[in-house]
């Protein structure tokens, strides 16, 4: 059954003074601010004022990017960052697109992220060089972020784990192309060490790598890049609507398997959310307590509006629970009618555990070819 709704890194000493800094921004985080609620934004005086325009919602909008920024770390905004000098690895050709493995740097110029570009053929005259030089049309995009699994990058492109979670390959076949990175910690960043980085969170490493992955697809002649996407499944479901609310160059996003409001999740233990790859400060400083972090998911729905959510949250998911994301949809959809866009906020809920299968997965295709595939959305 289903309803449908209508760098070079800074220096840790200096992020951590960024982030005390954020925190204690007159009126940006306010004790017992409830994260739940969107309506509202709160003043230079800590008074809660109704958002009744978009310009009302621009203030709360800052203030949810600070709250995060508290939990996660500052997100790094370097003048020049770090050239990606991106390396081809390997080159397959599949049926339909061509594989490529590529590696590049994001945030130091002596480690690199590695990725599966899928090109979709044909590309131009032949294949080869000559091909990537002269592309027929330009394409649009879309990051392909991977769930928790030892091979990373793999699963999206079909070369590891279950069928459901090979996105980035029936993509690539829809006419995408497609960049399917590891995950820090995963794949080929198996041995990436978070104490050893100058970041606050692995959540932060990753949105500020998934950033420069977009730097890397619009830098392709294959790629339109005014027409970028994400999609994801579990950890690649808040990955990606991470990542969304601080690029807003990523015009849609597909999130499956992906979140549910603080309070619903494990019945309000945040435990699950404080290992190195996600934010230990949820731990240290905000003890497990969904009264105390500094954001929830409505708020992370609504920064993204007016652009493009798609949710597939399924009727059994034991990670994150139903109601909670159905309180999160219903929280944010008001800010996405306010800013003109009702229809950006869609969500199914398929009579499943924790999976995508195929009726969700073709919907969101469809959902991203609406507002990828014609430039006038």
């Amino acid at each position: 059954m289903h309803h449908t709704y209508a760098f070079k890194p800074l220096p840790l000493s200096f992020i951590l003074v960024l982030a005390a800094l954020i925190s204690r921004s007159v009126g940006e985080v306010p004790p017992n601010k409830s994260h739940s609620d969107v309506s509202y934004y709160v003043t230079a005086d800590g008074n809660h004022e109704p958002v009744r325009a978009a310009a009302d919602w621009s203030k709360r909008r800052e203030q949810i990017l600070a709250g995060m920024q508290e939990a996660m770390g500052p997100l790094p905004r370097p003048d020049k960052p770090v050239p990606l000098d991106v390396q081809i690895l390997e080159e397959h050709q599949e049926e339909g697109y061509i594989r490529r493995k590529i590696a590049y740097h994001t945030d130091r110029p002596n480690t690199r992220t590695h990725a599966w570009l899928l090109l979709p053929l044909p590309l131009g005259e032949g294949r080869g060089e000559g091909a990537l030089k002269n592309p027929i049309a330009r394409l649009p995009a879309v990051l392909c972020l991977h769930q928790t699994t030892p091979r990373g990058k793999d699963s999206p492109v079909g070369l590891s784990d279950r069928p459901t979670l090979h996105y980035a390959k029936e993509l690539a076949k829809r006419g995408y192309v497609t960049l399917s990175p590891d995950y820090p910690s995963f794949g080929d960043s198996k041995d990436y060490d978070f104490d050893a980085d100058d970041y606050v969170s692995g959540s932060m490493k990753a949105i500020y790598d998934n950033t420069r992955a977009i730097d890397l697809l619009q830098s392709l002649p294959e790629v339109d890049g005014r027409r970028i996407g994400c999609i994801g499944h579990s950890l690649g479901g808040h990955n990606g609507l991470f990542t969304a609310v601080f690029d807003d160059r990523i015009k849609a996003v597909v999130t499956s398997c992906g979140f549910t409001s603080a309070h619903k999740y494990k019945g309000g233990d945040l435990q699950g959310w404080t290992s190195p790859r996600y934010m230990p400060l949820v731990a240290t400083r905000y003890h497990n307590s969904p009264d105390e972090i500094p954001f929830d998911f409505p708020e992370i729905l609504a920064a993204i509006a007016p652009r493009a959510v798609f949710v597939s949250a399924p009727l059994h998911d034991d990670n994150f629970e139903i109601s909670g994301v159905r309180d999160c949809l219903t929280a944010a959809a008001p800010i996405f009618k306010l800013l003109g866009a009702p229809d950006k906020l869609r969500a199914v809920h398929p009579d499943c555990a924790h999976d995508f299968l195929e009726p969700e997965r073709r919907q969101s295709y469809a959902f991203l070819d609406e507002y990828l595939k014609s430039e006038s959305k």
